[in-house]
């Protein structure tokens, strides 16, 4: 799934190096290569309705489906059905995208 803007671990600047506080080695983008392959699912939730079965066989094409969220708020994304961000739905070259505005920290990740 590689694209024409990804680097090869040779070519990422020693700017990228992750260090870690408390050893004395310095850590680069390479030593993250075993899990470069590890797949990951994303959603961005625009928002969530809840409906019975009934009135999910009454929907169609041209149906309104009310959300609980209101225009402009922010969405949520998961990694791998875990909270991490909320952002924004953005147009990119015609197609839609999400960018993100806030980093959900570990504790605050309640889904």
């Amino acid at each position: 799934m590689a694209t024409d803007n990804d680097l090869p671990l040779e070519e990422f600047p020693e700017s990228n190096a992750l260090t870690i506080q408390g050893d004395e080695s310095e850590k680069s983008a390479a030593d993250l290569a075993p899990v470069f392959d590890v797949p990951v699912n994303i959603s961005a939730v625009l928002g969530k309705a809840n409906l019975s079965v009934s009135q999910l066989l009454k929907l169609g094409q041209g149906s309104v489906l009310e959300l609980d969220r209101k225009v402009g708020e922010a969405i949520d994304i998961y990694v791998n059905n875990r909270l991490v961000a909320r952002g924004e739905v953005v147009v990119v070259d015609e197609r839609l995208g999400v960018t993100m505005t806030e980093i959900i920290k570990g504790e605050d990740a309640v889904a």
